[in-house]
């Protein structure tokens, strides 16, 4: 069953946008964070480094909460609420990455930025590649 529909898709896509990501800290507290993103299907794909409070508080507690905005009039968004799944697959992550560097960075700027951070690519405590799986709300 699709989640997304063709229209949430564009609004995604179309244009480039960053999503804010919410989580919850371990003491109960939010903390929102913008993050650049990719689709997969009915699957955003965002990256972190594995120390930050976002991968912290992910593994704690996986339940996630995306809005991505248009911020010109009439001010439209999308709301989207799951489950994020960690993986520090370096394959994956090097495809992801490649994918999202040049969305946000143009193609020229995208390949100085991972050259950059080629050296969290290949570490052993790599970025992590988040899967957030969509939940069907009623």
């Amino acid at each position: 069953m699709t989640l997304l529909t063709s229209e949430h898709t564009h609004f995604l896509m179309d244009l480039v946008r960053t999503a804010k990501l919410a989580i919850v800290r371990k003491d109960g507290c939010p903390h929102v964070t913008p993050v650049w993103f990719e689709l997969d299907g009915d699957t955003i794909v965002f990256t972190t480094w594995h120390t930050t409070v976002k991968a912290e508080n992910i593994r704690r507690d996986g339940r996630v909460c995306l809005c991505v905005d248009d911020e010109k009039p009439p001010f439209s968004y999308i709301q989207i609420e799951g489950t994020a799944m960690l993986s520090a697959d370096s394959q994956e992550l090097k495809y992801w990455s490649t994918l999202i560097a040049p969305r946000y960075m143009g193609e020229e700027l995208a390949e100085a930025y991972l050259l950059s951070k080629s050296d969290q690519l290949t570490s052993s405590k790599p970025v992590l590649e988040n899967r957030v799986k969509i939940d069907q709300r009623e």
